[in-house]
């Protein structure tokens, strides 16, 4: 990799999602060498990215830069490589472009879709995770319409323009909301010569309630602000199969869609060479101490949605979302430079600063701490967070803009197919 020697110990960051760029910034100022290798060269602010599937934003206001994060510090090297094993005993990381030893090393690796095992849904559903899966989703919904525009077969118009969400967490709900307010503000000026009323949009949750994990006032808000938007919210319904057609589930519903878009679970982004009953939990995740050190590996260490620290609050882990992963980044950094150091390392204790979901224009839900509060004021609270703790002044500026042009115009301007996403409509017309 061409990485020079140096006198400092090297650390290596697999990742560089929000607990890998929050450890290197972290060790800027110390005397280490880190090394961050990434299958991408930039940063990506998920929680946003429905905004890119929907038309909303465009993926590079939502993306950083992972070399730009490094201006300015010593001893910091970016890689792009894809990591294909572990060799803990050897202490490398075997990469698609050569190996690299380590003293200590970092898995930030993030998470993955979890279709609990089901090829079949894995295969014709959408998956929304990264920036790529998410243009892919943005031109398919744009493909259908156009699409509907060539048929008279009312069946095949309709499942052209019937979107299936599984999954009632934040992504499937503020993505119901975005696609609900294009129904009503957009498609009806975009497609005068096509009945949008028709439209669908449908969100399916295993569960009985919505927003698993927020409050139930919370979870109650947010499904009166969807049905009041027109979307058909399916409670305790959980789905078995998807062929390219037809949703199946337990039940005797059925949906007719093009477009099934998976929100329903994540698990654990796991690299091969840690693996073992002891290493690896529920989840595909990585179980780690109190100091993220994985199981049997002291000089390996896991942090953000691949580690699973069990506590007495979260028996299976901390809640797998952003702030997890930088809390326990910040600390990390301070824990290596005192283990190198020889110190006693200080344990991670989460401190949950609260959940949040946005349902569409004016309508989001909060519950920050003991405060429980939906409606306008959340809507602008969710706004101010995102904007927060997105990376880089011009992305902040382009989002805020954007935002505010999206509001008074209730528009939105990125409805492009710039890399169409090709799926066989024959079945359709069945």
């Amino acid at each position: 990799m061409n990485i020079p020697l140096s006198s400092y110990p090297r650390i290596v960051i697999i990742g560089g999602g929000f607990g890998g760029v929050s450890l290197a910034k972290k060790l800027s100022k110390q005397e280490v060498q880190v090394v961050l290798i990434d299958k991408n060269n930039y940063h990506t602010f998920q929680p946003l990215l429905y905004q890119v599937s929907t038309g909303g934003l465009e993926p590079d206001s939502i993306a950083y830069p992972l070399r730009k994060v490094l201006i300015g510090y010593d001893n910091f090297y970016f890689r792009l490589a894809e990591v294909e094993h572990i060799d803990a005993a050897g202490k490398k990381v075997n990469t698609n472009i050569g190996d690299i030893s380590y003293d200590y090393l970092v898995v930030a690796t993030g998470s993955e879709t979890n279709f609990f095992g089901n090829k079949e849904i894995e295969e014709h559903a959408m998956s929304m995770k990264s920036i790529p899966q998410s243009l892919n989703l943005r031109s398919l919904i744009l493909e259908n319409f156009e699409q509907a525009l060539l048929t008279d077969v009312y069946h095949e118009r309709d499942a052209l323009m019937n979107f299936v969400i599984v999954g009632g967490g934040p992504t499937g709900v503020e993505l119901a909301g975005a696609l609900a307010e294009i129904k009503k503000g957009i498609l009806p000026k975009d497609y005068p010569d096509l009945d949008t009323r028709r439209a669908q949009i449908n969100i399916v949750q295993g569960g009985d309630c919505l927003l698993p994990g927020f409050s139930a006032q919370a979870s109650k808000k947010a499904e009166d602000f969807l049905e009041k938007l027109g979307v058909q919210v399916w409670k305790g319904v959980r789905v078995t199969g998807y062929n390219g057609k037809t949703v199946t589930t337990k039940t005797d519903l059925k949906f007719d869609s093009a477009a099934v878009i998976w929100a329903a679970g994540v698990k654990g982004a796991g690299i091969k060479g840690l693996d073992g009953e002891d290493v690896v939990a529920g989840g595909n995740r990585l179980n780690v101490n109190e100091f993220n050190q994985v199981i049997g590996h002291p000089e390996i260490f896991a942090i953000g949605d691949i580690a699973c620290m069990a506590t007495e609050d979260n028996p299976r882990g901390h809640p797998m979302v952003a702030q997890p992963a930088i809390q326990q980044g910040r600390l990390l950094g301070e824990n290596l430079v005192r283990l190198i150091e020889h110190k006693p390392m200080k344990p991670f204790v989460y401190n949950d600063k609260g959940s949040m979901a946005t349902i569409g224009r004016n309508k989001a839900v909060c519950d920050i701490k003991k405060f429980r509060f939906q409606g306008v004021f959340a809507w602008f609270v969710w706004m101010f967070v995102h904007l927060f703790f997105l990376i880089g002044f011009r992305n902040r500026m382009v989002v805020f803009i954007n935002w505010v042009y999206n509001y008074i115009r209730f528009d939105r301007e990125a409805r492009l197919i710039i890399r169409p996403y090709k799926r066989d409509y024959s079945q359709f017309k069945d």
